[in-house]
């Protein structure tokens, strides 16, 4: 794991060495930003006469030696290879270059050496085509003068970018893995986008393309972006989830259940043991709940000794999972690592938040991911994660719900649900808790009248309005944003109707296309990477994705048991009693902390005249929903946590203005 930054300036050319160790400082110094993500080594190269540098952060987890130091140049020479992250199948795409004649005198045994030869050989698209992995990666042809830009298939690794003044293919060209690497550059011009501030206050993220800074993007998972001379930079997708979706629902699996159980499990089992190999101390996160439990069973399968796994628990107990956490690893014999975090621990980290995710970030599980980060760097440099097995395989509530909204709606007319909405919100919180209460413990769902109350927000949609409202922080942002026009996201686009006919199939692609690669994947690669951890994510290998979308959904969602198939894949190394219960999700007690603890540092950064000050938001509403926050009428931590999120960023970055 790495970090990389670099540019392109063709306004002032002209061949040499010292325009060359001019650009090469340049491009040290935006990548020194990131010594984070690459605490080992520094490098960086340079081409004077194309105006072009690369700069690198090396995080040394394969081929520890100098062999795979970068920026690397391939062994002819043509091409230089700047890259973030791994690839899991390095050994095969060597043997198979040795197979079609391209052997070379090989440096060392690096997956970036592989895959530099590979780009060489095969050409950029097909190399990653062919390659499993995570990444993103810039590479210069130095023949044809030609920068490509690439990110891995389901957007694990980020990657930035931005063109200014770039007409006719001139100007000054960036990119690099965290924005705060482009702010280094000079030529850079950091103006809020008040149109994607609208986005990120509905999702609590910014959804690819857009980013927090006008001008700059994300370039979208599975694409490729090129630069060359006299041009303007052109993507192009090399893999799409709606071919896999398309492809899936075209030929479903036809096999048994049991056959079913064995396809997952060999594949699950192939994909856990490449993300195994490194040259470094190896682990696992571990929460006791489905997906990380699978991934350490796997993991633990296919080792000789027991397997690193760590978790963290908290006081609370509607937010620990540290106990089930346990007993999965006593069960499995993993070298278990726990910590019980106090409140106070866990609030200390909020003020570092806007330098750990270094742009606005509001998914408050960001808190308890930063801290089992750092607990398991105490001990390993990798640590495999089992995030993507919601998207994938239907675990989230939502789907559930969905299943349910489809079912109803058409029987219940919209007039009566409209009034049995109003009477969910006439309900006091208190009463709604009350009436929960009387279950037992093990079927009483968490922030019972928030959910409660969710539901009556969703209740009267129709269609895939329901989503878009389900997924809302703020459902109208053009009343927090005055002016702004939020940008088009999948979420609206009624091609994916086209795409995915079945409502609930429609939920899950929107989600691996937005709050996968945007929250989740986000929230754990800047929280380990802040640490110098790297994570790696294998229900996330895209031959996972891919045979995901061939299975019929009664395989997914049965009787209303979410992820029925990864569990049964699970029920063969772990009991069914140690991992069954309530989904609890990975949170910490923030509406309470808002109301306590962090009142001050919430209402300093929610005051009405520093709002208007700021010049992006209408304090009105968001001090309404803080008041009703503070009294108890409603549970609005969400909501709310975006607005002190992207506010604390913005006095962290002294106020960066709006374009």
């Amino acid at each position: 794991m790495c970090a990389i930054a670099g540019f392109i300036e063709t306004a002032a050319g002209g061949p040499g060495t010292e325009r060359a160790e001019s650009l090469s400082r340049r491009a040290r110094a935006m990548a020194d930003r990131l010594a984070h993500r690459g605490p080992d080594e520094a490098g960086a190269w340079a081409e004077g006469e194309a105006g072009l540098a690369f700069g690198h952060r090396r995080l040394a987890i394969i081929d520890l030696t100098p062999a795979g130091r970068q920026p690397m140049v391939s062994a002819s020479g043509r091409f230089v290879l700047c890259y973030n992250g791994e690839i899991y199948n390095a050994e095969d795409m060597r043997r198979d270059l040795e197979a079609e004649g391209h052997a070379i005198a090989w440096r060392g045994h690096s997956d970036t050496e592989a895959l530099l030869e590979a780009c060489a050989a095969w050409g950029v698209e097909q190399a990653i085509s062919r390659a499993i992995g995570m990444f993103a990666f810039a590479l210069w042809d130095r023949a044809e003068r030609r920068l490509w830009l690439a990110r891995d298939r389901i957007g694990i690794k980020p990657l930035y970018w931005c063109a200014q003044d770039w007409p006719g293919g001139r100007g000054l060209f960036l990119f690099a893995s965290e924005l705060r690497a482009l702010e280094a550059h000079p030529g850079f011009r950091p103006e809020i986008d008040r149109d994607a501030l609208a986005a990120f206050v509905r999702h609590n993220y910014y959804p690819d393309p857009h980013t927090v800074y006008r001008g700059t993007r994300q370039l979208p998972p599975g694409h490729l972006l090129t630069v060359a001379p006299g041009k303007a930079p052109e993507i192009r997708p090399y893999w799409r989830l709606e071919d896999a979706l398309v492809r899936g629902r075209a030929a479903p699996f036809e096999g048994s259940e049991r056959e079913a159980i064995d396809a997952l499990e060999a594949l699950l089992g192939d994909a856990v043991r490449r993300r195994m190999v490194a040259d470094v101390p190896l682990g696992a996160f571990l929460s006791g709940g489905y997906d990380s439990s699978t991934v350490v069973a796997l993991m633990q399968a296919a080792s000789a000794r027991p397997v690193r796994t760590f978790s963290i628990g908290f006081r609370e107990s509607a937010y620990d999972e540290a106990m089930h956490a346990r007993a999965v690893a006593r069960h499995l014999g993993t070298d278990h690592t726990e910590l019980h975090v106090t409140p106070r621990e866990a609030q200390d980290v909020i003020p570092h938040l806007p330098e750990i995710y270094d742009e606005p970030f509001a998914d408050a599980s960001q808190v308890p991911t930063f801290l089992v980060s750092r607990l398991a760097r105490g001990s390993v440099t990798v640590s495999l994660s089992g995030d993507g097995g919601d998207e994938l395989f239907a675990g989230y509530n939502r789907y559930a719900q969905g299943l349910l909204f489809r079912r109803y709606t058409a029987r219940v007319p919209r007039a009566l649900r409209r009034v049995l909405a109003a009477l969910i919100r006439a309900t006091p919180p208190g009463a709604i808790d009350a009436l929960f209460a009387l279950l037992p413990e093990s079927r009483r769902p968490r922030l019972a009248s928030d959910k409660l109350r969710k539901l009556a927000d969703i209740l009267p949609e129709e269609g895939d309005s329901f989503f878009r409202k389900l997924t809302s922080h703020w459902p109208d942002p053009r009343a927090l944003v005055p002016g702004a026009l939020e940008p088009e996201t999948v979420i609206t686009d009624r091609g994916a109707e086209r795409i995915a006919p079945d409502f609930i199939d429609r939920m899950q692609y929107r989600d691996i296309l937005t709050y996968l690669p945007s929250d989740i994947l986000t929230k754990v690669d800047r929280a380990s990477m802040a640490v110098s951890l790297e994570a790696r994510v294998p229900l996330l290998d895209h031959r996972v994705v891919e045979f995901a979308w061939s299975l019929p959904f009664s395989l997914k969602i049965r009787r209303g048991e979410r992820k029925w198939l990864l569990r049964q894949v699970l029920y063969r190394h772990v009991p069914r009693a140690l991992v069954d219960r309530p989904k609890m999700g990975f949170g910490i007690p923030i509406d309470a902390w808002l109301r306590g603890p962090l009142r001050d540092w919430a209402e300093d950064l929610l005051d009405e005249r520093r709002l208007r000050e700021g010049g992006l938001f209408e304090p009105t509403p968001i001090r309404k929903r803080w008041q009703e926050h503070l009294t108890g009428k409603r549970n609005w931590q969400d909501s709310l946590w975006t607005i002190l999120m992207f506010e604390a960023w913005r006095r962290h970055k002294n106020g960066p203005h709006a374009s």
